[in-house]
């Protein structure tokens, strides 16, 4: 027995009805407003701008750092040695810090570790425009870095559990993970054009 050949009487085929792209709005009413619904959250909002610029910073600082080490010493050796300086802490030290943030404030470490961020930052700026940076210190303070991040990481993340109502939390963390990602990308770029 052979199949019926598709035809429009066969309910095998349907034939789509095409409505004018008029008719159907390319983004459904309030999918927007559901997109970003842990804005509304005053607290959430201003965590969100203030790790944006906090996280793009550091992916700057981590390219112009990248090439300092590699324009005083032409060695592959040491761009990868401070690359793995500013990493290792946080891979060692990481769970340690999520014990931290689970037992003390996190919006306290997350004040003091931010405050260590932009102190090692103002420390590097000034060896460098002082003309006494040396590849010791950029990876010192890489490893400085480093260390403050595997702190502020867990404490991070951990507080967005307070940030959001709980019907909004996932929504929260997926903004907030796009906010990291996109960080990542944009960081580098403008160290880049610089």
């Amino acid at each position: 027995m052979t199949p019926e050949p598709p035809s429009e009487t066969n309910p095998t085929f349907i034939v789509p009805e095409f409505a004018p792209e008029t008719e159907q709005p390319a983004w459904p009413p309030g999918q927007l407003r559901q997109t970003f619904r842990a804005f509304r959250h005053r607290n959430f909002r201003l965590f969100l701008f203030g790790q944006i610029v906090s996280l793009v910073g550091t992916w700057m600082q981590n390219v112009a750092q990248s090439w300092l080490v590699y324009r005083m010493s032409h060695s592959a050796i040491l761009l990868g040695t401070a690359w793995f300086c500013s990493q290792i802490p946080v891979f060692a030290l990481g769970s340690i810090g999520g014990v931290m943030s689970d037992r003390h404030s996190r919006h306290r470490i997350v004040v003091a570790t931010q405050t260590l961020s932009m102190l090692q930052a103002f420390a590097l700026g000034t060896l460098t425009l002082s003309g006494h940076v040396q590849v010791w210190h950029i990876l010192a303070l890489a490893l400085a870095l480093g260390t403050i991040n595997a702190f502020d990481m867990p404490a991070r993340q951990a507080l967005i559990v307070q940030l959001a109502s709980k019907e909004d939390l996932l929504n929260a963390i997926s903004l907030n993970s796009a906010i990291f990602n996109a960080a990542r990308i944009v960081g580098p770029a403008i160290a880049g054009l610089l």
